[in-house]
């Protein structure tokens, strides 16, 4: 680091080079965002900067040969070429400038997981991280004890020049090759997600469960309010409950009350405690395919913060009186004492929405509900809750669909999506994959829980007081325009105002959704123009959110696993109670927290969807041979990408598909063998084998059947 700050002194007030982080593709190249613009850094310009890493770039420029041009629609795939940019490159490269790699000015990894090989007198550790393309060499009698295939976490000693490779130590074995559960400890260690809690967090948890008295003052008492908990049947943590009542049933005009309790967090994690930077350098929990890596010690997630049924337990609460057609009237928000009186699954409100909308009765609905996997945390329904369940869930579902076309009236976009859950044996095994889908209940839920962020968030936003918002910003245009030529392909752009759609107009996307909707290819469709939007993220201004059509929006539903909802329980408090002394402090830190929760999130969607594709693959390996239908998902220079009906993706290589040239058509993504005019294309239905479901692998290994 010495020789570069002097090198920066000799430059004097010559302009700074660009800097940036450095994101490596599998492939070995890689690409900068600077304050100058994107940059593409081809493998040879790498240097020894690893994926991750801050460094300083020089851009470059030089004539690419003939035989490396190819026109910005169409080029060859299946050639490889011995210059400083293969096809490959070349292909993502786009219209990005090229620049090289001059200086790294801060690692990321200081260190990494991998595979222990044994190469006396080494031992070589490969990482497991694929965007890391450098071997960590350590010294094989330093560590006698690890075995060969062995993972092992190793510490970076030196980092890798152009004259001598990377050295480390190793620090811990995190389990041997084989282990079902393996490759999940790999990636937490990876992505460096905390999985302990300080010890004096956890002195705090447990002092807050010995002294937790749940009768405290300021707290509206409606512990005699019907309230239910619907999750999902494995959910450890309930920290959100609702109620609904029929205000003056007798009279003509119908009003309901909405309730949303959410568990009051805030009142059992003070700003600045040890729990509380704990919770705040997480800023999320992490719901990986074997388990749950907690935001908050269980003591406060699992017993005094889970609205579990029967027991008081302290709540913030959104109160909305609705009309008849789900227009909010009035708002209410405030502390309150609860008691949930039934805990059900989804799959049980559903038998109670989808009976009464059959005309059947609560005994049906109850008879039909106790044939659906039991809850966690459940206790017994008798008849008289029955009763209540039916009628209340009943009219829910239906003030639910209001609000949903409430929404979608105001420009709000529902993207249609289905979710992977593998289920595993007692010792981490996947044994079986369900699919979760958008159903009458989760609408419900959702429904309720997007509302009271709306409520919140305006009252926070005409408070003046700082707050943490959920902001979500509209696309850009050059996004949708891409995105157009591949609807052409799918037959969506007839009669459509493609300006309008371009221009970011969300009735125009509602409308390309709308004319997919029902059919084989809509959850591709949908994911096609989810990715032309922005990401949503945190932030200290209320900037609107985009895909919910809300000019107002926060994330207060969820404490117990988001920190920014914990920190917008605290910012209300101090609204409707006044400042505390800790109000400057948590002002101060208000963009800084946004940011790094943005963080904290892309990294837990990282892991949460990696951990899922992995063990969708170890799923699949019962199935070799065999034969499936499935949708192409994407096409690369690679091959085909094809998804399978329970998610599972996968590859067909290029070079099976036949002995010729094929040519990537990159506007409408199709593929096209020269010779025999075949095409592939996305959306396209094939009949697939599955050739190979490799260990540690995330994607299959596909041929066409």
């Amino acid at each position: 680091m010495s020789h570069r700050r002097s090198r920066r002194k000799q430059r004097g007030h010559a302009r700074r080079n660009p800097e940036g982080i450095l994101r490596v593709t599998s492939s070995g190249y890689g690409f900068i965002h600077t304050a100058e613009g994107n940059f593409f850094i081809p493998r040879s310009f790498m240097g020894d900067a690893w994926d991750g890493d801050v460094v300083e770039i020089v851009p470059v420029s030089f004539k690419r040969n003939h035989r490396n041009r190819h026109t910005s629609s169409s080029h060859h795939a299946g050639e490889t070429k011995d210059t400083d940019f293969a096809s490959d490159e070349d292909t993502h490269r786009g219209h990005r400038p090229t620049a090289r790699i001059v200086a790294v000015l801060r690692r990321s990894h200081a260190t990494l997981v991998g595979r222990y090989e044994i190469a006396d007198p080494f031992g070589v550790v490969i990482p497991e991280d694929p965007h890391i393309q450098h071997d960590i060499f350590t010294m094989r009698k330093d560590s006698p004890e690890v075995h060969d295939g062995d993972y092992v976490r190793v510490r970076i000693v030196q980092y890798p020049t152009a004259h001598s490779a990377a050295t480390g130590k190793i620090e811990c074995v995190l389990g041997h090759d084989g282990d079902p559960n393996i490759d999940i400890d790999a990636l937490i260690d990876r992505l460096n997600i905390p999985t302990t809690f300080s010890d004096a967090a956890m002195r705090e948890a447990k002092a807050a469960v010995d002294s937790a008295d749940a009768l405290a003052d300021k707290r509206r008492d409606i512990t005699d309010t019907f309230v239910i908990t619907i999750d999902p049947t494995d959910a450890r943590d309930f920290d959100d409950a609702v109620s609904l009542e029929r205000i003056n049933p007798t009279q003509d005009a119908t009003r309901w009350r909405l309730g949303v309790h959410i568990a009051d967090v805030s009142s059992y994690v003070a700003w600045g405690s040890a729990i509380d930077r704990d919770a705040r350098k997480r800023g999320t929990s992490v719901y990986l395919a074997d388990r749950v890596v907690p935001m908050l010690p269980t003591e406060i997630s699992n017993q005094l913060c889970s609205l579990v049924p029967g027991q008081i337990r302290r709540a913030m609460t959104v109160e909305a009186i609705l009309d008849d057609a789900a227009h909010v009237l009035s708002t209410d928000i405030y502390p309150s004492l609860i008691r949930s009186s039934a805990r059900l699954s989804y799959a049980q409100a559903d038998c109670y929405i989808q009976t009464a909308k059959k005309g059947g009765s609560a005994q049906d609905a109850q008879r039909e509900a106790k044939q659906c996997s039991r809850p966690h945390g459940a206790i017994d329904i008798d008849a008289d809750t029955a009763e209540t369940l039916f009628s209340m869930l009943h009219n829910f579902s239906d003030l639910a669909e209001k609000l949903s076309q409430t929404r979608q009236s105001a420009g709000a976009i529902d993207f249609a999506s289905s979710e992977a859950h593998v289920l595993l044996d007692d010792k981490g095994n996947a044994v079986g994959v369900t699919l979760r889908q958008r159903t009458p209940a989760t609408s419900a839920i959702e429904q309720a829980m997007i509302l009271a962020n709306c409520i919140v968030a305006r009252q926070m936003d005409k408070s003046g007081l700082p707050c943490i918002y959920r902001v979500h910003g509209a696309p850009k245009h050059a996004s949708l325009e891409k995105l157009v030529v591949v609807l052409q392909e799918f037959g969506l752009t007839r009669n459509m105002d493609i300006d309008a759609f371009c221009s970011g107009d969300p009735f125009a996307i509602q409308n390309v959704l709308a004319r997919v909707h029902g059919k084989q290819s809509e959850e591709l469709v949908s994911s096609l123009v989810l990715r032309a939007m922005r990401r949503a993220q945190y932030s200290d201004a209320c900037l609107g959110h985009f895909g919910l059509g809300a000019q107002y929006y926060c994330h207060f539903t969820s404490p117990i696993r988001r920190y920014p909802d914990l920190e917008v329980h605290r910012m209300l408090k101090m609204k409707l109670f006044g400042k505390d002394a800790t109000f400057s402090a948590q002002q101060a830190h208000m963009a800084s927290i946004a940011q790094h929760c943005s963080e904290t999130e892309r990294i837990a969607d990282k892991a949460e969807l990696e951990s899922t594709a992995l063990k969708l693959v170890q799923y699949m390996q019962g199935y070799v041979g065999k034969t499936f239908p499935g949708i192409i998902s994407g096409i690369s220079r690679q091959g085909i990408f094809v998804k399978l009906r329970n998610t599972a993706e996968g590859l067909i290589p290029l070079n099976t598909l036949g002995d010729e040239h094929f040519v990537i058509e990159d506007a409408t993504q199709q593929l096209r063998g020269q010779d025999s005019r075949r095409r592939y294309r996305l959306g396209q239905r094939l009949n697939v084998r599955i050739f190979a479901a490799p260990d540690h692998a995330t994607k299959l290994e596909l041929r066409l059947a």
